[in-house]
């Protein structure tokens, strides 16, 4: 998830476009064998690429590299996250190929397969050794790709959250990291009962109602508290460990930034870069924001660390936002838009991405989580990320993914804001899951 959007500041490094070229010319030789129409000398070619908002820092760093190395020209339409599916649909129901490549959240990988907007690639993932597919994190390839056991795209930012904390506020106040959601919940308390009348609170949580806020805060204790992996078709919400998730949001509200329903990642983030903030749980590129002079005030006073555990839980983290690109079974030149995804989630782009401030990109492959390029550009969440990413857990990925998403934020806001218990919102979300699979 990209801190960019939250931040103008893009600093890309001197040597980017140099190491790029490179890695398109290997991406564009392994598919070449592939290709008809599409060629890497350019001319006149032009890709379509529609591209989330979240990602447009990722999106203008792709566009420019390809163009660089091939000449062919990428005209980017970049949209707020939840109009990609409408908009990917409709161009593709409609007939009016408008887009070559598209760029998905994760959990509408269902939806846009079952509406016929994004082509089946399973034959040329399976049969290209350049795309070396073996080599995505499992726990991020299968759920941003598959749908009934075919591959819909390839992934190009492996989101999930981690725990970042104030070490200055820690001290003064004698906590320790919290290694369980309960000593969460403590920490957070003694913190802001000691500091909340100077302004500062315990934790900041994202609470605001939408997907990436108040949905990420409950699947980073769903996915750490229970025994069991999520089912990314149907997570359990009939179980005690999702109701016990949703009350540890409740248990930690009242030691958190004011007012956690008006939270997003907009309000939180300045407030933990100033320092009035004990813990937050965050996307990973934080760790690069906070060691900058310019955007923080807390650079060497910050910490990392995975997220809190329940009693039968591990350590692992949700797959908060993440994005993938398919192609569209419209596109103008296939073999074009094949080269453009090589190249987008090619080992050498993935690399320069997650070493470049501001992209908002987090490892999708194994070579490059254990790059020392990475470990060396962020060596404290590098850490982090190489424990947690192997290990991530999946939201719903299914058809109804999307309608199933927004029952559970609205039932989440309804108990944050004291109109249901944990039960019965993890109730009445679960109804309502079950009523769209019907």
């Amino acid at each position: 998830m990209s801190v960019q959007r939250r931040s103008s500041i893009r600093m890309i490094r001197p040597a980017a476009a140099v190491a790029s070229a490179a890695a398109v010319g290997l991406v564009l030789a392994g598919c070449s064998g592939d290709s008809g129409s599409g060629s890497s000398d350019g001319g006149d070619q032009t890709l379509q690429v529609l591209i989330a908002a979240p990602q447009e820092g990722a999106g203008n760093i792709l566009e420019e590299e390809f163009e660089a190395a091939t000449g062919v020209e990428v005209e980017v339409e970049v949209v707020p996250y939840d109009q990609i599916q409408t908009k990917a649909v409709l161009d593709a129901q409609s007939g009016t190929n408008n887009y070559d490549v598209i760029q998905y959240w994760y959990t509408s990988v269902g939806a846009l397969a079952e509406a016929g907007a994004l082509a089946d690639i399973t034959e040329w993932v399976e049969s290209d050794d350049e795309i070396d597919a073996g080599d995505f994190i499992g726990a991020i390839f299968e759920p941003y790709t598959q749908y009934e056991g075919a591959t819909y795209g390839l992934p190009i930012d492996g989101d999930t959250h981690v725990l970042f904390y104030n070490t200055e506020i820690f001290e003064r106040n004698g906590v320790e990291v919290p290694t369980t959601w309960d000593e969460y919940v403590e920490v957070a308390k003694t913190i802001t009962e000691a500091e909340s009348g100077d302004g500062v609170y315990g934790s900041a949580i994202l609470g605001a109602k939408n997907a990436f806020n108040i949905g990420s805060t409950f699947f980073n204790r769903l996915a750490t508290m229970s025994p069991d992996p999520i089912d990314p078709q149907m997570p359990q919400l009939n179980t005690e460990y999702a109701v016990e998730a949703a009350q540890a949001m409740l248990d930690a509200s009242p030691y958190a930034l004011p007012t956690p329903l008006e939270i997003g990642f907009e309000q939180a983030l300045p407030q933990f870069l100033s320092g009035t903030v004990g813990m937050i749980e965050f996307w990973t590129d934080l760790g690069v924001f906070a060691q900058d002079p310019e955007q923080s005030q807390i650079v060497d006073g910050w910490g990392v660390a995975p997220l809190p555990t329940g009693p039968e839980g591990s350590v692992s983290g949700a797959l908060n936002a993440g994005w993938a690109m398919g192609i569209s079974p419209n596109a103008s030149d296939e073999d074009l838009a094949k080269q453009f995804v090589a190249f987008a989630s090619s080992k050498e782009m993935n690399e320069q991405l997650i070493t470049t401030t501001g992209s908002g990109v987090d490892p999708i492959r194994t070579s490059t989580l254990d790059s020392e390029a990475y470990k060396e550009f962020a060596p404290e969440v590098s850490a982090v990320a190489a424990e947690v990413l192997p290990n991530a857990q999946s939201w719903p990925t299914s058809p109804e993914a999307p309608e199933m998403i927004q029952s559970l934020n609205d039932n989440l806001a309804l108990m944050l804001q004291g109109s249901l218990t944990a039960q019965e919102a993890m109730d009445q979300t679960w109804e309502t899951w079950q009523s769209l699979a019907d």
